[in-house]
């Protein structure tokens, strides 16, 4: 993906930032109960007028927020990008005034690798104009404006519900079915001798653990339309984040993702150890002895505990108290993990970024030890990680926040799918395996997308 910076906005740029900001202006937050919309179907009318957005759902907690426009914006290409963008949401939010019930969220993406190099900024941040939240069937409209422009509050509202109005008249989402003699593809790197590379320098004892990841370009005769893909993923993978950032470049990134890296309510912290993986079986007999399969893996249950303990002393390390729950079985559409759910009660003194600043990246998507394994990544993968597996998430003016992992997950732009799936290396791996677990990752998105 490349910088989203909005054609409107006069940017002030240096050599590691840009922003768009309006300095003290106080914001104004409308906010307004509204009735029931299908987000995807505004999604398809909005953003052929707002092409930057943010999707994300969580369909097991019923809530969903589609926000786009932008308001404010922050981009750091380099520097800390974490405490940037934790001084950037402070100053934001010191300056809104809440107008209602709901309230506003900055939304937030950050790229694997922390770079200058990169095509897009390390750090995106950024208030949007218009959200829509739903949560437990209640949907709320929310306007974020400046002072200056508070005289437009109902010009946009109306422009809302024009748009609601258009919105209406689509029909129902086209799932097209697509022939393989309609795309071509290539690979990145040739996986094989990559594995075969780490697990030599894992037999020389320089590393424990790699996460290799692949990269699958898919050039179709037709463009991709992004809210039928997320609506692909949203029947399929119920039990997944389904998210979507799309920037001013005609490009998305989004996928359905099993990881969350933290959610704070009410100062409560969530996260999650998720590694190791196993196909879901034919029946329920088979389902059952291939999660078995997993919980008695010495392999899997390695490569498992190294992420939960990286998590584990990362939070202690901030002064915080964290519970594990019992090592779990999390069942998804076709693929079954190793899940341990980590919990702890934050003082307010810590904040969410601090804590993202802490985990990332972890071991589930990097390895062990982090630098090291960061460096073979970075030697092996041939494609620029981006987003991918790396957070993406939102905060609101009440300090609780949802931040998930960019995995299972893809770049679209156009014709063109840029898929991202990845496995750890670990002593035992089996090059052969891997691959295959790859291939069946990359599964979530090429159904997704009609293949």
């Amino acid at each position: 993906m490349t910088s989203i910076v909005p054609s409107q906005a006069k940017t002030q740029e240096n050599s590691s930032f840009r922003s768009l900001s309006t300095g003290n202006s106080t914001i104004f937050s409308f906010s307004e109960k509204i009735e029931s919309i299908d987000l995807l179907r505004f999604l398809q009318r909005v953003s052929q007028y707002y092409p930057l957005h943010f999707y994300w759902e969580n369909q097991q907690q019923q809530e969903s927020i589609l926000a786009y426009g932008v308001a404010e914006y922050f981009l750091l290409d380099q520097g800390d990008r974490f405490q940037e963008s934790q001084k950037f949401l402070d100053a934001c939010f010191k300056r809104i005034v809440p107008l209602g019930k709901c309230f506003p969220h900055l939304f937030f993406s950050f790229t694997f690798f922390e770079s200058a190099q990169q095509f897009q900024p390390s750090s995106t941040v950024f208030l949007p104009i218009y959200e829509i939240v739903c949560n437990q069937d209640a949907y709320y409209l929310i306007i974020n404006v400046t002072k200056d422009k508070q005289d437009s509050i109902e010009a946009l509202r109306q422009q809302f519900f024009d748009h609601l109005a258009e919105s209406l008249t689509f029909e129902s989402f086209d799932y097209p079915v697509r022939s393989p003699s309609d795309l071509s593809f290539n690979t990145s790197i040739d996986f094989i001798t990559a594995v075969e590379s780490v697990l030599r320098s894992i037999d020389e004892q320089k590393i424990s653990k790699v996460v290799l990841a692949h990269a699958l370009d898919i050039y179709a005769k037709s463009n991709f339309n992004i809210a039928d893909i997320l609506e692909q993923l949203r029947l399929q993978h119920r039990d997944c984040h389904i998210f979507s950032f799309g920037n001013s470049h005609d490009e998305a990134f989004l996928g359905a993702t099993p990881e969350r890296l933290i959610s704070i309510r009410n100062r409560l912290l969530l996260t999650d150890a998720l590694a190791g993986s196993i196909p879901r079986g034919n029946n329920t007999q088979q389902d059952y002895l291939l999660a078995q399969q997993l919980l008695n893996s010495e392999k899997e249950i390695r490569e498992h505990q190294a992420v939960s303990n990286f998590i584990y002393e990362s939070l202690q390390q901030l002064g915080l108290q964290p519970q594990c729950s019992k090592l779990q079985i999390l069942k998804l559409s076709n693929i079954q993990h190793l899940w341990t759910s980590i919990y702890a009660h934050l003082p307010t003194s810590i904040k969410a970024l601090e804590i993202l600043q802490k985990l990332h990246p972890t071991p589930a998507v990097a390895g062990v030890p982090t630098n090291v394994a960061c460096e073979r990544i970075q030697e092996h993968e041939k494609f620029d990680r981006g987003l991918y597996g790396a957070p993406l998430g939102w905060i609101d003016y009440q300090g609780n926040c949802e931040f998930i992992v960019g995995i299972r997950s893809a770049l679209i732009r156009r014709n063109h799918a840029r898929l991202y799936a990845g496995a750890g290396i670990v002593a035992g791996s089996d090059p052969y395996k891997e691959l295959a677990e790859i291939e069946l990752k990359f599964q979530v998105l090429l159904k997704a997308l009609g293949y």
